[in-house]
């Protein structure tokens, strides 16, 4: 089976004003800088975009302002992290009428389950409420519910799960996907700092998070591992990683808007709880976001 989508699909930041409220017109703009980088898609209202911070009508606003300013040029997808598989449903039929192109879809936040089969219930009712494609997010570390494998292949026969966004954290998952459920799905990887071990290993997207801030050397770099010339992919990883482990810590959301804002792409502003960085911890992570502006690699501009 060929893959539905493949590429980088950067998990797009939610722009916010300094009050709180939603930055559309910031959000369009660097979705814009994105998409002339070069990305083949853009997902919306993910973790790193501050998803389950947003009340239900923003959500739609989102979504509704993301389609109208990318106009069909690639897939406009919005992460699905509602409470209740009503709630879910409900969602991905309403931004099917938004135009949306796709979702990206997480467990239920509303507990850890410990039962596999709630989990494969809520994913499939879902995916009856609609018939766009979507890509499976299993991310264990953080929502405490693993998709494993073999759950995987229990959905194959649900036609529209066409992709799976792999955040586990164990590049051994890669290569027991490919033995468990063959090309039965397009892989990306969600984990920036393990990207260049998992395209080794052979995926065919990446659900980016500091290529926000860095989107032309996040796709050369994409490109190079496309091409197999590991030796300049290599190059640019090594300046790359120091930033890229902003994207595994709790505060990512904060880290990764921050290096937005010194690369002149957008706003720190995050929707509270979440707060902006303060006192050591914002002069630690400064350091290390300008330290990689001072030393980015020379791409050539994408004519």
């Amino acid at each position: 089976m060929k893959p539905h989508w493949q590429g980088v699909f950067p998990a797009v930041t939610t722009q916010l004003k300094k009050d709180g409220s939603l930055d559309l017109h910031g959000t369009a703009r660097h979705v814009e800088a994105l998409l002339h980088s070069g990305v083949t898609g853009v997902i919306m209202l993910g973790s790193l975009g501050e998803n389950q911070s947003l009340d239900p009508d923003e959500k739609r606003r989102v979504i509704e302002a993301t389609v109208k300013a990318v106009d069909g040029r690639v897939p406009v997808l919005s992460g699905v992290a509602e409470t209740s598989a009503v709630a879910a449903c409900r969602y991905v039929r309403d931004c099917e009428k938004l135009g949306a192109d796709g979702f990206m879809l997480m467990p239920s936040m509303v507990y850890k389950s410990p039962d596999p089969r709630e989990t494969l219930v809520y994913f499939r009712a879902v995916a009856k409420a609609t018939g766009l494609p979507i890509m499976i997010y299993n991310n264990p570390i953080s929502y405490g519910n693993d998709i494993t494998p073999e759950m995987f292949a229990a959905l194959a026969d649900q036609k529209n799960f066409v992709a799976l966004k792999e955040s586990s954290g164990n590049t051994r998952r890669i290569t027991d996907l490919h033995n468990t459920v063959g090309d039965r799905y397009a892989i990306f990887t969600g984990v920036d700092d393990l990207a260049l071990e998992c395209a080794i290993i052979g995926i065919d997207g990446w659900v980016a998070g500091v290529g926000l801030a860095f989107p032309r050397e996040n796709q050369s770099f994409w490109e190079l591992t496309r091409r197999g010339e590991w030796g300049k992919a290599r190059e640019i990883y090594r300046w790359f990683t120091p930033l890229l482990h902003l994207d595994t810590h709790p505060k990512f959301v904060q880290y990764i808007k921050l290096a937005v804002q010194e690369c002149g792409l957008g706003s720190e502003w995050v929707r509270a709880p979440r707060l902006p960085l303060v006192g050591e911890e914002r002069k630690q992570i400064l350091k290390i976001i300008r330290d990689g502006i001072a030393r980015r690699p020379r791409i050539p501009s994408r004519k």
